[in-house]
């Protein structure tokens, strides 16, 4: 049989059954291979820390037939998520070196796994200026080479977007560069935008140690359900203290088909803290999905930017709010 893209779209098969003597990883690995239908390479991810399972390529016939094994609890289809995307720390009444960031250690010590879209590692938020060495139970590894690569701010970066496996962790959409800035980059005095809204870029836990794992797929920005699963296994390996992710499904599924509740709830058993931003959209009420996992929700962006126009004899204001741009058209007089 000839197998088509669509049918072999990745499953991810979760294992209710997983002997004793099998919980090495090769040992493990291994027994994955033996209930497949022949030693094609199918398998993209396996998974032992967030779930005993893996994601495999099959067919619908194939997934069918592996459903009949008793070792098998469940099959399903790939899941694929959706991105998510500043004036938090003083929404918060946070000061820097005062009150309560000047009796807190800023993230000291603690190390934040990222996923998202990869990173633009020589990002002055990614400066370790000042920056200790990471605590000595990190074991995870940089995927950078030359240049741009990690330190001791962004300690770990990883690509498991299984169809750019091999590829560096960068991104050029600059969204897992936001977030993880957001979460632990450096102050960064005389930011600006275009020279509008000049201040100090201000974060979290900018002591915090960053490790970023790519699960976007780069052009497309697919977060594909394998990739996210992977990067949450990998992470509790390598000993991240907290998870954070800025990433959703389209629609609501119930615990058992949400794929960052399960692998989150895995992760709090281990003792790590979980983040999940609450989506773009509203204003309507919702409720997250799981009670395990720490929920950030966004508000409106109070920045305004006017910007002015000289056009002959006429004057052209726009205003930018909230993504929205409002024309405001005057008469005017030359201004020389």
């Amino acid at each position: 049989m000839t197998l088509t893209k669509m049918e072999l779209t990745p499953k991810l098969l979760i294992l209710g059954f997983i002997l004793p003597s099998l919980q090495s990883k090769e040992s493990l690995h291994g027994w994955y291979h033996s209930l497949l239908p022949d030693t094609t390479k199918r398998v993209i991810f396996s998974y032992q820390n967030i779930v005993d399972g893996f994601a495999v390529k099959l067919t619908t016939e194939e997934a069918k037939a592996l459903e009949k094994k008793e070792e098998v609890l469940s099959t399903r289809p790939e899941k694929i998520f959706s991105l998510h995307t500043t004036h938090t720390p003083s929404f918060l009444g946070l000061r820097q070196n005062q009150e309560l960031w000047q009796n807190s250690n800023l993230g000291k010590g603690i190390i934040i796994g990222v996923l998202d879209t990869g990173i633009y590692p020589l990002h002055p938020s990614f400066s370790d200026e000042g920056m200790p060495s990471p605590p000595a139970k990190w074991k995870g590894r940089c995927e950078f080479t030359g240049e741009a690569t990690c330190n001791n701010k962004l300690i770990g970066a990883r690509n498991l977007v299984k169809s750019a496996i091999k590829e560096p962790p960068f991104e050029n959409f600059f969204h897992g560069t936001h977030t993880a800035a957001k979460v632990a980059g450096r102050f960064v005095e005389d930011a600006s935008v275009f020279g509008n809204a000049k201040g100090v870029a201000a974060v979290m836990a900018t002591n915090a140690h960053i490790a970023m794992y790519k699960v976007c797929a780069s052009g497309t920005w697919e977060c594909y359900e394998s990739s996210i699963l992977a990067a949450m296994d990998i992470a509790i390996e390598d000993g991240v203290d907290v998870l954070s992710l800025s990433l959703s499904l389209d629609s609501s599924v119930s615990f058992f088909e949400d794929p960052i509740a399960i692998g989150a709830f895995a992760a709090t058993q281990k003792v790590v803290f979980v983040s999940c931003s609450a989506a773009n959209s509203g204003p309507e009420y919702s409720t997250p999905s799981a009670t395990w996992i720490f929920t950030m929700g966004a508000s409106t962006i109070v920045v305004t930017v006017f910007s002015v126009l000289m056009i002959q004899r006429w004057m052209f204001l726009f205003k930018v709010y909230r993504y929205n741009i409002r024309k405001i058209i005057e008469r005017g007089e030359d201004f020389i």
